[in-house]
């Protein structure tokens, strides 16, 4: 994990990064005492790659209101495997786990405008633009727009 997490442009327009190798190692702590607890709200899955069986990035489902079954997601690529459909089928498969295993009714996720790469992953996975929300998030430099996206259990069912 930390191959990528430690580099510039992948934490570009987040407010992590780049990690350390006590960044890296602690992200993967907190991701552990997570999985225990109860209930259970936040969910990270390693992407392994196919073909040579590394570890190549992490997909996260966080519940992020139980009552109303509200989830968001979050995905990190290697950048030696972007642009190979890599974020999409993760990005996809979970969010069929927050539909089919977690019982949610809404998925959302949000992006940098600048973000290209990620704002077509979230079309390609079948989440719809909801609109721009102004500085959203403080990162590195400065405050930074978000776009939120989401789809919602019948919409996925339906092909949407």
């Amino acid at each position: 994990m930390h191959s990528y997490a430690s580099q510039a442009k992948v934490s570009r327009f987040q407010p992590w990064g780049p990690n350390t190798e006590e960044d890296s190692k602690l992200f993967v702590e907190q991701a552990i005492k997570d999985a225990e607890n109860n209930p259970r709200t936040r969910f990270v899955f390693a992407i392994i790659h196919k073909e040579d069986g590394k570890m190549i990035g992490v997909v996260e489902l966080n519940i992020r209101d139980i009552s109303n079954k509200s989830g968001e997601i979050a995905y990190i690529v290697h950048p030696d495997y972007w642009g190979k459909g890599i974020a999409t089928e993760a990005g996809s498969l979970l969010i069929e786990y927050g539909f089919g295993k977690r019982g949610l009714h809404r998925i959302y996720a949000t992006c940098d405008p600048r973000n290209t790469g990620s704002s077509r992953v979230l079309e390609k996975i079948g989440m719809s633009r909801e609109g721009r929300m102004q500085q959203h998030l403080l990162i590195k430099d400065g405050w930074r727009d978000s776009y939120l996206y989401s789809v919602l259990e019948n919409e996925l069912q339906k092909g949407c």
